[in-house]
Parts: C-alpha cells; sequence; structure tokens
C-alpha cells in the first residue's frame, strides 16, 4: 500500500472523524487521576515552591503585577502545553508497538481526517487540564481577565501546536525512549525557557534575541497578556508566529499519515 490515508474530496467522513476525535477524549477520561488530577497537584507544587522560593525575593512588580500573577498563567500553559503533547505522543506510539496502529489507518479517513481527529483529541486535553489547573490556583492566586478572546486563542492554539508536535512525534518514533527524547530535550527545555518565570526583558540581549526565537515564548507570553494586560512581545506577532507553526506542523503530519511514514506494518 503506497499510502496509509484514503484521498475522496468528494465527500467527507465526518461521523468518522468524530468517532476517532471521541476515542482519543475517552482514552484521557478514563484515567482522569493520571491524565487531569495530577497535574494540578504538579502545577500547584510549582507555584508553591517559586513563590516561596522567588517570589518573597523579587523587589519590585513583574509585568506591572505582584510575582505569583505574573507566574500563575505560565504555569496553567505549561499544564497545557505538556497534556496536549503527552496525549497524541502516547497514542500513536503506543498503537504502533500493540500493532492495532492499522484500525486507525485502514477506515476511510483522508490524511486531513486522520489528523484533524487526533489533534484535536489532543488539543482537548490540554484545554480540559487548563481549565481544571486555572479553578485551584484561583484560591491561592488573583485571577483577573483583561482579554479572554487572548486567553481563548493562546490556550487553544498552543493546545493544538503542542497536540500536532506530539502526533508528529508519535508518527516518528518507534519506542517510548524516542517520546521521552523528545519530551526531555525538546519540549521540557522550550517550556523553561520561554519565561514563564520570568520576564524576557531581564535578561541580556543576546540571550533576548534567543527567546524570540523559542516558539513557546509567544504562546506563553500571549497567554500571559489576555491576564495581566502586559506582554514582552507585540501579541499581535505572537498571534502570526502560532498561527504559521500550527499550519507547517499541521501540513507534516498530513504529509506523513498520507504516505505512511513509519506507520506500515
Amino acid at each position: 500500500m503506497n499510502s496509509m490515508a484514503h484521498e475522496n474530496p468528494a465527500r467527507h467522513n465526518w461521523l468518522g472523524v468524530w468517532t476517532l476525535y471521541m476515542r482519543e477524549v475517552r482514552r484521557f477520561t478514563k484515567v482522569y487521576t493520571q491524565t487531569m488530577l495530577a497535574p494540578v497537584v504538579t502545577t500547584l507544587l510549582f507555584l508553591a515552591v517559586f513563590s516561596l522560593a522567588i517570589g518573597s525575593r523579587v523587589d519590585n512588580l513583574v509585568g506591572g503585577v505582584p510575582f505569583v500573577e505574573f507566574l500563575a498563567p505560565g504555569l496553567i500553559m505549561m499544564a497545557i502545553a505538556q497534556n496536549a503533547f503527552a496525549n497524541t505522543s502516547s497514542s500513536i506510539l503506543i498503537s504502533k508497538i500493540q500493532g492495532n496502529i492499522v484500525d486507525t489507518l485502514m477506515p476511510p479517513f483522508t490524511a486531513d481526517e486522520l489528523t484533524l481527529a487526533i489533534a484535536l483529541g489532543g488539543a482537548t486535553r490540554g484545554v480540559v487540564v487548563g481549565c481544571i489547573v486555572a479553578v485551584p490556583m484561583s484560591l491561592f492566586v488573583p485571577i483577573h481577565f483583561h482579554n479572554i478572546g487572548f486567553i481563548v486563542f493562546h490556550g487553544f492554539m498552543a493546545s493544538l501546536m503542542l497536540s500536532l508536535l506530539g502526533t508528529l512525534g508519535g508518527i516518528l518514533s518507534v519506542k517510548f525512549d524516542h517520546i521521552a527524547a523528545l519530551t526531555n530535550f525538546i519540549v521540557t527545555p522550550l517550556s523553561f525557557l520561554s519565561g514563564t518565570f520570568y520576564s524576557i526583558h531581564r535578561l541580556p540581549e543576546m540571550v533576548q534575541f534567543i527567546a524570540y526565537a523559542n516558539p513557546f515564548f509567544y504562546m506563553i507570553d500571549g497567554f500571559r497578556y489576555g491576564f495581566i494586560g502586559s506582554s514582552d512581545a507585540d501579541p499581535m506577532l505572537g498571534m502570526a508566529v502560532m498561527t504559521l507553526i500550527n499550519v507547517a506542523l499541521w501540513l507534516i503530519c498530513r504529509a506523513l499519515f498520507k504516505v505512511g511514514y513509519k506507520l506500515k506494518a
């Protein structure tokens, strides 16, 4: 078989897309203690450690707000990103290892439909985790809403970006060590170096240039702007960068599904 995804431009398999999407959603809702409650504990621990260890030593405001209010949106976004990535990468890799990836590839899906259903499943987990994390965090940190539109846009686009990145990682990986390497050497470092815990304006100019080249910076910076009304970069630039990255990742995932790269038995 030269292609693992069917191409039928005359009609779309929306029922199949919905079914595959719901399968991806049920994957993480069935183990909610691990996929939805555990991130709450982890995020609150980050909040406690950094606010106690660093917050009390900050002499001035960060981004025009107290340190904990500056920190909270970044922590929520980190939870969103990590869980969106984990959902799609594990889904595809486990299916490949168990040999049931054929159940996903054989139905009459186009490459776009496969990408859509799987990516939206991961994005849903990211958004749900973000909402769940925000509720208990609001008990400890004042949560303000400067611009709901930016919060919704960056929350969804960041979830989609990491979900697509997880899809790409799942396709390219052949064992769990590969996913662990992507998480440890790409996702986690880019998350921590994205300005989550600091304003990049405090960095040397050379390091600021590197930070601006980090796509994770724009998702956190724009998301934080929606809460506190302050950002390190032009929020509109961040929206454009995230849109372009998502389009690029979508096209790559679509192409790999279409040719069945590392998906064939």
